[in-house]
């Protein structure tokens, strides 16, 4: 297919290209009719601006962090893999991408994280706290012109311009049929461990596994949630006491990270082909943990997507060209062992 012009599109809105130029560009005041007409041709042509010739042409270059969770999370370390990896891709693009670590399950540490965040940056891209402190940072982020994408995590009542990641409950629910199914009309309880309740991703699958399993199967009781920030020992230890407390426990969902340590409960107690168990994130122990039959099911995001994600995302931004939605949408993976890439 031939690409499309600036002189296409400017045909195709009734417009000038010099109209053109300035909505792309911000460069003077455009009617807000004038501009939709643009951005729709924009959207219609899939027009593609030369960006980095732009970016000659003004003599910068595009400046760009995530701010990601510090500790041993392995779903986040791919996160930061794929961050490093994209960030020497894109340096023959001009664009310069830094990657800062910070204890996200911290308001107050988070919130001073990207309070430190000075205008350097065209954008960031950060896995969020939903909590005021945090709102109010990003909020006053977006007041000093630096683009906010919240990354895995939301926080929709902030400013911030664009959410990357899963829909968070419609994981839940799938985990919540998942179980359901798997476990076939036996009676039993059915435990839940989370990384924090303040990381709204957390919240959200819990939301959508108890909204199906409470209406769908009468059959299984849901113990309260328990929280492990997301940190291997301290999920083994809740799952250890969880399966001795619970004699009758024929299912666990585990809506955060520290798999590994719910799979060595289950194994240290004999009980791994006896109680389901369904988890995030397909990283190097889920792998293993799935072929031996101790998970049965893991519901996956592609780290690398969201990152490359997040990355056009802020281009967009900084460019001033309107997203393609279809391409950041995050699909929902379900791996069984049979089905491993």
């Amino acid at each position: 297919m031939v690409r499309a012009t600036i002189e296409d599109v400017a045909s195709k809105a009734g417009v000038s290209v010099a109209t053109v130029d300035r909505v792309l560009n911000g460069r003077a005041a455009v009617r807000p009719l004038t501009v939709e007409r643009v951005e729709k041709a924009i959207r219609q042509l899939n027009y593609q601006p030369d960006r980095l010739a732009a970016r000659l042409a003004r003599g910068r270059e595009y400046r760009f962090c995530f701010v990601l969770p510090e500790g041993t999370n392995a779903f986040m370390i791919a996160l930061a893999d794929a961050v490093r990896d994209e960030a020497k891709r894109m340096t023959q693009e001009k664009v310069v991408i830094d990657l800062r670590h910070t204890d996200v399950f911290s308001a107050e540490t988070l919130s001073a994280a990207l309070d430190q965040i000075g205008t350097v940056y065209d954008g960031v891209a950060v896995v969020a706290l939903d909590h005021p402190r945090v709102r109010e940072s990003i909020n006053a982020l977006t007041d000093r012109g630096v683009a906010v994408v919240t990354l895995v995590s939301d926080v929709p009542n902030s400013r911030r311009q664009h959410y990357v990641g899963i829909d968070n409950a419609s994981a839940g629910r799938t985990a919540a049929t998942l179980m359901g199914r798997y476990l076939c009309g036996r009676e039993g309880k059915v435990g839940l461990i989370a990384g924090s309740l303040s990381l709204r991703d957390h919240v959200e699958r819990q939301f959508g596994f108890e909204q199906v399993m409470l209406h769908e199967y009468p059959n299984l009781s849901l113990l309260p949630v328990r929280e492990g920030r997301d940190d291997g020992e301290i999920v083994q230890r809740v799952a250890a006491q969880l399966l001795a407390e619970n004699s009758d426990l024929i299912g666990i969902y585990n809506v955060g990270a520290g798999a590994r340590g719910i799979a060595a409960a289950l194994e240290a107690a004999g009980r791994q082909h006896q109680v389901i168990f369904i988890t995030h994130e397909l990283t190097d122990d889920t792998r293993l943990a799935l072929i031996g039959g101790t998970i049965d099911i893991i519901i996956n995001q592609d780290a690398g997507h969201e990152v490359r994600s997040a990355i056009r995302v802020l281009m967009s931004k900084a460019d001033k060209i309107p997203l393609v939605d279809s391409m950041e949408r995050i699909r929902i993976d379900i791996y069984l062992r049979d089905n491993i890439p």
